[in-house]
């Protein structure tokens, strides 16, 4: 695998870990199993997109698609919260939703960003390396900054309400935490962090589609599940850099499997490879403790 084509992996990891992050609020913070995410992503790409083929700045167009993504989220908590729809089917007709309104926002199925500037050309103008190294160097930036709020956020009273409705709701609300409340925030933030990703990835690759979120859940559980069955989950810091990690081993171990010759895998593999991926990810973790239990015994009968 060439240096460029490694990069184009960590550089995807990174991007796919901002996605890991607003998947792991949902899944493993408030035990919110959404998949708005897979309309959010497209959604925020839809509106940054739009906005700066319309002249606007385009750190402002990241700002709007964040808006945009948590709107989406909040639909999606008010279905459940205010009129008692399942989450899952909450979120499942959201999904549905975004796809109209996505092409509401764009017009068309597609936007394309050829020509026009992104948040990254002032950086590649700043840093005096070839662009392939730009961009993980931003991403990774952007990273650190959201890892650093994320976790301020969960240690607050409110990130520390939210942690509790997710745990046991019914004993969260009996100490007086608006479970609703927290439930709210908490899909708005994540479906806002996975807009945010999308518009990135919108002004990376040049453009936006209507489909390109097509799979995004699976790929931010398979990021998840990987970095905690790698990393510790010890705390709630660990757990969130472990959702980063698992999102860059994900995409560079996709990238090796499919530039690998003698495996003879292609392009049309990529989801072959992910569901494989997911189940040794799931997999892992329990047949380590097996493993762990046996050699244990075993140490006991000696």
């Amino acid at each position: 695998m060439s240096l460029i084509a490694f990069l184009g992996a960590i550089e995807t990891g990174l991007l796919f870990g901002i996605v890991a992050l607003g998947v792991f609020i949902s899944f493993r913070v408030l035990d919110f199993p959404d998949l708005t995410v897979d309309g959010s992503l497209p959604m925020g790409a839809a509106t940054s997109a739009t906005l700066i083929v319309a002249g606007v700045n385009p750190f402002l167009s990241l700002l709007g698609a964040i808006i945009a993504g948590a709107l989406a989220g909040l639909v999606t908590a008010w279905l459940n919260v205010r009129l008692g729809i399942l989450h899952l089917l909450a979120s499942i007709l959201t999904m549905i939703a975004l796809y109209s309104v996505n092409l509401r926002i764009m017009g068309k199925p597609n936007q394309a960003l050829l020509g026009e500037e992104t948040v990254f050309t002032p950086f590649e103008k700043l840093i005096d390396l070839p662009y392939y190294w730009v961009t993980p160097i931003v991403l990774f930036a952007v990273i650190v900054v959201l890892l650093i709020l994320l976790n301020l956020f969960l240690s607050s009273e409110t990130g520390l309400g939210m942690r509790a409705t997710g745990v046991n709701g019914r004993m969260a609300a009996a100490q007086g935490i608006n479970t609703g409340k927290m439930k709210l925030v908490g899909i708005a933030l994540s479906n806002a962090m996975v807009a945010l990703a999308g518009a990135l990835f919108a002004q990376i690759q040049g453009g936006a589609d209507i489909t390109m979120g097509v799979g995004v859940i699976v790929v931010g559980l398979a990021a998840v599940i990987l970095g905690e069955a790698t990393f510790s989950t010890r705390t709630i810091i660990l757990a969130t850099i472990g959702c980063v990690i698992g999102s860059i081993l994900y995409r560079v171990v996709v990238a090796v499997a499919l530039n690998a010759d003698f495996i003879g895998l292609q392009a049309q593999d990529l989801k072959l490879v992910t569901a494989v991926l997911v189940v040794l990810a799931m997999t892992l973790p329990g047949a380590r403790q097996k493993w762990a239990k046996r050699k244990s015994v075993k140490g006991a009968g000696q």
